[in-house]
């Protein structure tokens, strides 16, 4: 049947039966008899019915591209011991397909790529008496980097996202069609566990496009056989921006003012059903920076006691909840996102995001707050026994020797008479270098196109004259005075692309604006400084040169350099466990970069904190014995040896930014 008959179908098959808000009454003809089979999942104005009998949704939020793939089992397993029944998973879409028509699900074989194995998350699901709510956007936010959509496609002529656009939709159906192809055998219509999919997410912060919208539910509504739902914030004017007919409207945040909000707000009957709030907040995540604390309720008791009067509420009414985070995760390598504010506001490689299992998969004073809370509404014995945690390793100093310099390291370029960004070279992530020869003197402050994008390094004839970062309101001015034959070089880091933009705030810019690099043209006083050699970086591999020393001394002011050493761990077993080898690193001596080991990027670490230490998941290590290869590239290197360690407490501290002495974020 095509989308939109069908659609007419669900909405007379809606009004008449009143009593029902669900967008899978297609399954309750009106000419059906009582001997009709039972829908195996749906919903009447008041509660979910599941295999026709009433079903409270106590879910969490868990996103398998956060977490390595040897330990979905434990997570899982950890969140039926908490008490959960329904897990909801956002899916990554710039990892799922980070080029056109690339469909980047692996065989197990690498972290990266098996992550992205959904269909196989929600089988482990399924095994451990879970079901699953699909959230696949195309847009998701969660701090993700351009809210999850691939950079690819900033590149496509005419497209805008999150509108009614012909090319953003097409790009956007081959993407949900292509989901859908995986997950079909596994929704509750064939005896799996997916219940329900999300249409997009949060739309109503954003806009009041509502053509766009149900042209994603129609798309949906031919891809998936289970009901639909949106989730907005419970105030009028979000939840009107993104309520959809024959679509179950559903709040965030707050319980209480939420599910009144949504009772009054939502007066179309095709949308109405039970009360869900999709994101419940455990905390908040992480943002870089020297005055961000972390993020926790950990030694907060009137913190904890509001959390679990919150779940009470809404457990004690037969109402649905969704924990966000159950567990958080890792933004590994560059996949963590930004906020727009006026500067750029960006998130730490930890998505701890206080949530009762923490990064590490280790279970909280919340998450045992929370079960206790589970436990007076679910049958006696039926929650299992919960795991202990297991203590994380310690590894003692290794001394990391210089190898490469950046600067050495240099592929293919591109010559341009003005800069380039990233996207125009087919770069989604990482570094961007722009070189110049003066052929001319020029004197004054430097301006790197319409502003920093996002952090830029300046260095004249090799020595690093100072930093222009968009994470301040009011980036630092560099002064320069260059002599023909100078060479003028400009590293610009990516620090993730704004993954979140309300209306409200009139942050639309940051939407439409994703390019990193360098926009416009590069200015010395009055001067437009024209002719570059431009080097993307996306350091997809780690460049090559052994444990050979560095070909000039290491000191401060030095272009960024690769370190590299080399440590060994226990586990002498042939399949150890891993999580017992389960570790944080720490870079102590180090101002701002990126960590490998074994070739895997855990992501970046930043002095100024919160986050001070980078999760090393077990599963990456070679056990045994085995040599590990440890690799850093700091980005401001003052010598020639660097400290790492791995710590069995995560760390958590704010610094001065040394680039930023008297700055505030």
């Amino acid at each position: 049947m095509r989308p939109l008959s069908r659609l007419l179908a669900l909405l007379l098959a809606a009004s008449a039966a009143p009593s029902s808000g669900s967008s899978r009454l297609a399954a309750v003809e009106p000419s059906a008899t009582l001997s009709a089979p039972v829908p195996a999942f749906t919903y009447d104005r008041h509660s979910f019915l599941l295999e026709g009998e009433p079903f409270v949704i106590i879910g969490g939020q868990m996103d398998p591209q956060r977490i390595p793939r040897a330990y979905w089992h434990d997570r899982l397993a950890k969140a039926r011991a908490m008490g959960l029944n329904t897990i909801f998973s956002y899916v990554f879409w710039n990892l799922l397909e980070p080029r056109p028509g690339e469909w980047a699900v692996g065989d197990g074989a690498g972290e990266a790529s098996a992550a992205n194995d959904i269909a196989a998350f929600f089988r482990l699901a399924d095994e451990t008496g879970l079901r699953v709510v699909l959230r696949p956007g195309p847009y998701i936010c969660g701090e993700r980097d351009w809210g999850g959509l691939p950079a690819w496609l900033s590149r496509v002529p005419g497209l805008r996202v999150r509108a009614y656009n012909a090319p953003f939709l097409a790009a956007s159906e081959r993407y949900l069609r292509r989901l859908a192809d995986d997950l079909r055998g596994l929704q509750a219509t064939r005896g799996g566990p997916l219940i329900m999919v999300q249409v997009e997410n949060e739309y109503g912060s954003y806009g009041e496009d509502h053509e766009y919208t149900r042209a994603l539910r129609d798309i949906l509504l031919d891809a998936f056989e289970v009901p639909l739902y949106t989730t907005d914030g419970g105030v009028e004017w979000t939840l009107r921006g993104g309520e959809v007919p024959g679509v179950l409207a559903a709040i965030d945040g707050d319980p209480r003012s939420g599910f009144a909000a949504r009772d009054q707000y939502i007066t179309d009957p095709s949308e109405l059903g039970p009360l869900l709030d999709g994101e419940y907040y455990t905390f908040a995540p992480d943002l870089w920076g020297a005055t961000n604390a972390h993020q926790t309720s950990e030694g907060q008791p009137a913190q904890v006691q509001r959390l679990v009067d919150d779940l009470d509420f809404v457990l004690a009414a037969n109402n649905s909840i969704s924990l966000y985070m159950f567990h958080g995760g890792t933004n590994f390598g560059f996949g963590s996102g930004a906020l727009w504010r006026n500067y750029t506001a960006t998130f730490t490689t930890s998505y701890d995001y206080g949530s009762p299992v923490d990064e590490s998969g280790r279970i909280t004073d919340l998450y045992l707050a929370f079960r206790s809370t589970i436990q007076k509404y679910a049958p006696r014995g039926s929650i299992p026994q919960y795991p202990q945690n297991r203590p994380l390793l310690e590894i003692s100093n290794i001394t990391l020797s210089p190898t490469v310099p950046l600067f050495s390291a240099l592929g293919a370029k591109a010559t341009s008479a003005s800069p380039m960004t990233m996207e125009e070279l087919d770069q989604a992530y990482g570094f961007i270098l722009y070189e110049h020869t003066v052929d001319t003197a020029l004197e004054g402050v430097l301006q790197p196109g319409d502003r920093a994008r996002d952090r830029v390094i300046v260095y004249v004839n090799g020595v690093r004259q100072g930093v222009i970062d968009s994470s301040y309101i009011e980036p630092a001015e560099v002064r320069l005075s260059l002599l023909p034959g100078d060479t003028l070089r400009l590293l610009v880091e990516n620090l993730g692309r704004v993954g979140y933009w309300s209306r409200e705030s009139n942050t639309f810019v940051a939407l439409e604006d994703p390019y990193k690099g360098i926009v416009g043209n590069v200015t010395v006083g009055s001067a437009v400084v024209s002719g570059w050699d431009i080097y993307p970086l996306p350091l997809d591999e780690l460049p090559t040169g052994g444990g050979t020393a560095a070909p000039h001394a290491v000191a401060a002011g030095s272009p960024p350099v690769f370190f590299r050493g080399t440590f060994r761990v226990g586990g002498g077993a042939e399949n150890p466990d891993p999580a017992a080898l389960d570790t944080f690193v720490a870079v102590p001596d180090g101002v701002k970069g990126n960590v490998w080991v074994n070739g895997f990027h855990l992501g970046r670490y930043w002095v100024v904190g919160p986050q001070q230490s980078l999760y090393l998941p077990g599963t990456v290590l070679k056990p045994g014995g085995a040599e590990n290869e440890l690799v850093v590239l700091e980005l401001e290197p003052s010598g020639d040896s660097l400290t790492v360690f791995g710590s069995a407490n995560r760390m958590w501290a704010n610094n001065p930014d040394p680039d930023y002495p008297s700055a505030l974020p």
